[in-house]
């Protein structure tokens, strides 16, 4: 039992790792590649990842817990689920292209970012698809496919990112980022193309066999509903983070760019160092809510688990976040050839270590079916999170009320998973 998580986190935390530092070198060239257009790019990333929150229905979870307890109902769970995400799919395509003018113009105050939204909704059907075969290979605790098939998916983005962004760049800064959110499409399914490899041999499958069966259809949504809810309220957050940062911002008198740019700042260059690592706690985490879910009454091993994952999470962001205290500026040189944002990271690094033990806590209380609690945690954070954001922006300190807001929400929801576990004698 220990040696299978041992192996599987293993083999995930390598994945990870090789598809995180392609993931940051692809956010560095993208950088470098477009210039301004990653005040547009992060604009819209909130809402890029709402969609696909959305869109993805909290399934990947929901089948990574059904498949640890029984692995025999694969092919089933596949064709109930599929012809429900892609209609659901097409809704939420109609809709984008609805409230897209309203989002770019009214809210975001920035009519260049609607063709970039427009764009999202080409790659959301993709990103289902690959949700769900990834929550079957997790349930399996067979990580070599995702390991594999996260690195195609940054080599193929990369590649792209390389060839097609500059030549749409000749043609519009819009054109540029607009086609990078289109390329995300083609590198889910190239990630969809390496799972399909590792599918079982024997695996029959036909148009005739997609049929909903309500039975598993209600195991499935009973679980991933409260999952997804949760991952919803984050993301309904981030989603609200620049409308409510940019209104406000601009009533108390700052000016449309030096909000679009310092918001650039905190999304392109700030969080995206200050999380350089998580591929440890992503790791951990992913293959933490099988094991878990697997051996909820065996109460002593849970413990011991849980202790040393958070241990190793805690250990990776201290020595981190140190590091980055004193040497931020030598950091965002030598990647970004910039010194923007190095009292953002400072005063983030301080807090930053917990951020690294809260995804270890989450996915132990969603493996042992506290889905609602967590959701109601995240909301209580988020809730917090924009108070406190909205009310700091009338002092005209820029972004750092989001920062503020930001190292509160951590704190908020590493206090209260803390809390539940150790009343349920799991800590």
């Amino acid at each position: 039992m220990k040696n299978i998580f041992l192996k599987s986190t293993l083999i995930l935390l390598l994945g990870i790792s090789a598809s995180k530092v392609l993931a940051f070198l692809i956010k560095i060239i993208l950088v470098r590649t477009i210039g301004d257009g990653i005040n547009i790019y992060s604009l819209i990333m909130p809402t890029y990842s709402l969609l696909i929150a959305i869109t993805q229905l909290g399934l990947p979870y929901a089948i990574s817990c059904i498949m640890a307890k029984n692995n025999n109902r694969g092919i089933h769970i596949f064709a109930s689920i599929i012809p429900i995400a892609l209609l659901f799919n097409i809704v939420i395509i109609a809709l984008i292209y609805v409230f897209a003018p309203v989002l770019s113009n009214n809210l975001l105050k920035n009519p260049d970012t609607y063709y970039p939204i427009i764009s999202i909704s080409f790659v959301l059907p993709f990103t289902s698809i690959s949700g769900i075969i990834k929550g079957y290979y997790f349930g399996k605790q067979n990580m070599l496919p995702n390991s594999i098939s996260n690195i195609v998916e940054q080599l193929a983005r990369l590649i792209l990112l390389i060839t097609i962004v500059p030549i749409l760049l000749k043609h519009s800064v819009i054109a540029a980022v607009s086609g990078y959110v289109i390329i995300s499409a083609v590198s889910e399914l190239a990630q969809i193309i390496i799972y399909l490899f590792f599918a079982p041999k024997n695996l029959s499958f036909t148009l005739s066999d997609l049929k909903i069966r309500i039975p598993l259809m209600n195991e499935i949504l009973s679980i991933s509903i409260p999952s997804l809810s949760g991952r919803l309220i984050g993301n309904i957050c981030y989603f609200f983070e620049p409308i409510i940062l940019t209104n406000i911002l601009v009533f108390v008198g700052y000016s449309t760019n030096f909000i679009a740019s310092e918001y650039a700042v905190y999304n392109a260059y700030v969080i995206p160092i200050l999380t350089m690592p998580t591929f440890f706690s992503m790791a951990i985490n992913t293959t933490l809510i099988p094991e878990v879910s697997k051996n909820y009454k065996n109460k002593e091993y849970i413990r011991k688990l849980l202790k040393k994952c958070v241990s190793i999470s805690l250990l990776v962001g201290v020595i981190y976040c140190t590091f980055l205290f004193f040497k931020s500026d030598l950091i965002l040189n030598v990647l970004y050839n910039t010194n923007k944002g190095i009292d953002y990271i400072k005063l983030l690094a301080i807090f930053f270590p917990l951020f690294y033990i809260e995804g270890p806590l989450t996915s132990a209380l969603q493996g042992l079916n506290l889905s609602k609690f967590t959701m109601k945690t995240t909301l209580k954070g988020c809730i917090i999170k924009i108070i406190v954001l909205s009310i700091l922006s009338f002092f005209s300190i820029g972004i750092y009320g989001l920062i503020i807001a930001e190292i509160i929400d951590i704190l908020i929801v590493n206090y209260l998973n803390t809390k539940k576990l150790h009343e349920l004698k799991y800590i």
